[in-house]
């Protein structure tokens, strides 16, 4: 009996497989989540066939609801207890964008995530904020989320770009 060999063709962050031989043949397994691979199998022939990632396309769609919960946990985990203090305000939004970054990326879809955080003085003024994209709205998407406290604003946008 022939048994083929399985191989991830791009490997990512701990992506690991594994050939998993026995008398029904051979099976590969992926050990870590990785949804930006794509498995192969090589016959006893020769012949190389792809395999769709094992994920379905609910599972590695954008969620803005998810996204959004999540954007909200980070800043309220950096935020809620604090009062606005100029001086500090670059370590709040580097630590609201890396919160939400682990979190993110803690999912294992396949996107590229794109993070801003803007931390304002609540004093009055306005403030306006705009962003454009060209994408595919099928498979790409967006979040803005605006937090605010007694002494200050927060408005995060998260963008999800499909891989």
């Amino acid at each position: 009996m022939t048994c083929g060999r399985w191989w991830l063709t791009r490997l990512c962050d701990r992506a690991l497989a594994v050939e998993l031989t026995g008398p029904q043949g051979s099976i590969g397994a992926r050990l870590h989540p990785v949804r930006m691979s794509v498995l192969h199998r090589v016959t006893g022939d020769g012949r190389c066939t792809a395999m769709d990632d094992l994920q379905s396309s609910e599972e590695a769609a954008f969620v803005p609801e998810e996204v959004d919960a999540i954007v909200k946990e980070s800043v309220e985990s950096v935020l809620q207890a604090v009062t606005y203090t100029h001086a500090r305000v670059p370590q709040w939004t580097s630590d609201v964008i890396e919160a939400c970054m682990k979190r993110l990326t803690q999912l294992h879809k396949p996107f590229k995530y794109i993070v801003t955080c803007a931390v304002m003085q609540k004093t009055g003024a306005g403030l306006h904020l705009a962003s454009s994209c060209y994408w595919d709205s099928a498979g790409d998407g967006s979040v803005t989320h605006r937090w605010e406290s007694k002494t200050m604003y927060c408005v995060v946008s998260v963008f999800g770009l499909a891989v």
